[in-house]
């Protein structure tokens, strides 16, 4: 059997941003033409487009990997608006990759026949029994061809789907209790948006915008219904475990997770940065009781279960654990740790901490250990174009309650981009940002000098430190998501999710990327050619 064991050296993984960066030749500083210590960071910044068409840079390609609908080989088919991707392997040619799959919406007119406007009737048990199989995530085993090309290997015994049907295991405070119906197995996962990779080589998804897709499938009284406090967790699947149950850590708390960043503090436990992907909700840590033992392997599972979850605090520069007996004021409302993990907006705020702009990716810097957070937008503030601002932990420990931070980007016509998403670092610290500027307010208002959705390359140290390179354009509509790297910083995996996102009528697509027909979510991976 392939030994898919990944030293962890790369566990830096989801990112987004916006776009707008217009290079002039003559005004490009000299730093944009040398190497930032990696061939792949080495490129000429594009123009922003309005062009149906995934765009990079001159001497760049990019191949299919896995498109909506496609046969992995087992009678399983890969799920609609791949978001994050997370590379398993030490081979840079072959490995495996787990994809989310977060949503379906407007385009169900493709997935299932439905279309969502007023006055619509509920979808149907068919519908949703297809828009239930199409979310959740994917394991692909992939390699390149004799070609140089990346293909799913269609006979691969880990080709695997995890959908709104799979058991799901819960751990944890929460586990069992009455906060989620006793419930210590559910049933599926969805809004799947961005994740992250542990230490042990596992892939962790976290599920975001899961409300309203209950709201919607429980208008339908053909549907068993779902219990709402189910969803909302950070979920952990072993890729190279074809039969293993994956599990929902209630320890991290409960709400919009962006992605789930995995660091180690100066004792060895374990911490996770997480982002609550909403205007006004807030930045949250985890960190283990225990400590990370290397030879444990994947048994080191367990110390997600087990910890403190604190909320962000940032006029105080403090983590607050939202923890009962550490932060007495949370008794005022709440009777047990499950019930604070359970509603963990509701304590977060009530324990002081910030609201802010919706907090997205967080990633922990390769070098220096900093924090970044992408801060998308929030247009009741006025903040249209959004910000990224870098965290130092106290004595740089990851495990400090303390910290400092600055913005190290502001997003705007200034800058070239809006609207940062996603985030991913390289081998040598360059952040890699994708942008998520609605698809009903691309190229329009205060958005109208970005062009489509983009990749941006910003160098964190250096003379170019801040400045935002665009290396890609999306496709009409669609939206770059879950950068990952290869092993060996050959290859960019990228999902190009949601192409065409406002048709309305199927015959007349507003996109028909990538095969001239209709739109389909695809995962590509970016090379030199």
């Amino acid at each position: 059997m392939t030994n898919w064991y990944d030293p962890y050296h790369q566990h830096y993984p989801q990112y987004r941003q916006n776009s707008h960066y217009v290079p002039q030749p003559q005004a490009q500083p000299e730093g944009f033409r040398q190497p930032y210590g990696t061939s792949f960071a080495q490129f000429r910044p594009i123009r922003p487009s309005t062009q149906d068409n995934l765009i990079l840079p001159r001497g760049f390609k990019y191949d299919i990997v896995a498109t909506w609908g496609e046969d992995m080989g087992n009678g399983e088919k890969f799920g609609f608006n791949n978001d994050f991707n997370c590379y398993f392997g030490k081979n840079p040619n072959e490995g495996l990759l787990w994809v989310n799959h977060e949503y379906i919406g407007n385009l169900g007119i493709f997935v299932t026949g439905y279309k969502e406007e007023e006055g619509a009737p509920p979808r149907t048990a068919e519908q949703i029994a297809v828009e239930k199989y199409n979310v959740g995530g994917s394991v692909i085993h992939i390699r390149k061809d004799q070609g140089g090309n990346w293909r799913i290997v269609k006979a691969s015994t880990y080709n695997r789907r995890i959908t709104a049907n799979t058991p799901i295991n819960l751990t944890g405070p929460v586990k069992g209790h009455a906060e989620v119906g006793g419930a210590s197995q559910v049933t599926g996962t969805f809004g799947n948006c961005s994740g992250g990779k542990t230490l042990w080589n596992t892939a962790m998804s976290g599920e975001e915008n899961y409300e309203g897709i209950v709201k919607d499938w429980s208008e339908n009284p053909e549907v068993p219904g779902l219990n709402v406090t189910h969803y909302g967790w950070i979920v952990e699947i072993d890729p190279a475990d074809p039969h293993s149950t994956p599990k929902k850590h209630t320890a991290l708390g409960r709400f919009s997770h962006e992605n789930a960043a995995m660091t180690l503090g100066k004792t060895g436990k374990v911490v996770v940065y997480s982002g609550d992907d909403a205007n006004d909700q807030c930045v949250y840590k985890f960190v283990s009781d225990g400590v990370y033992k290397p030879e444990l392997g994947k048994q080191n599972s367990s110390l997600l279960e087990k910890g403190t979850l604190y909320v962000a605090d940032m006029g105080a520069t403090k983590w607050v654990p939202l923890d009962l007996e550490k932060t007495p004021k949370l008794k005022e409302k709440f009777k047990s740790q499950a019930e604070v993990l359970v509603n963990t907006r509701d304590a977060a705020k009530l324990a002081g901490g910030t609201p802010l702009d919706r907090p997205e990716d967080l990633e922990v810097h390769p070098r220096d250990g900093s924090v970044f957070i992408a801060l998308t937008n929030n247009t009741k503030h006025g903040n249209y174009y959004g910000q990224i601002w870098r965290l130092f932990e106290d004595g740089n420990d990851a495990e400090s309650t303390g910290f400092s931070y600055e913005v190290f980007a502001v997003g705007g016509p200034q800058s070239g981009f809006a609207s940062p998403d996603n985030l991913m670092f390289d081998q040598v610290g360059n952040l890699w940002v994708t942008t998520d500027i609605s698809s009903d307010k691309l190229s329009q208002g205060a958005y109208k000098s970005f062009g489509n959705n983009g990749l941006f390359m910003i160098p964190t140290e250096g003379p170019n430190k801040g400045i935002a390179m665009q290396f890609a354009s999306a496709p009409v509509q669609a939206e770059l998501t879950g950068p990952w790297l290869a092993p060996d910083g050959e290859t960019l995996f990228l999902s190009v999710q949601h192409p065409g996102e406002e048709t309305e009528d199927v015959n007349n697509p507003t996109s028909r990327w990538p095969y001239g027909d209709i739109p389909r979510p695809s995962v590509v991976a970016i090379s030199r050619q």
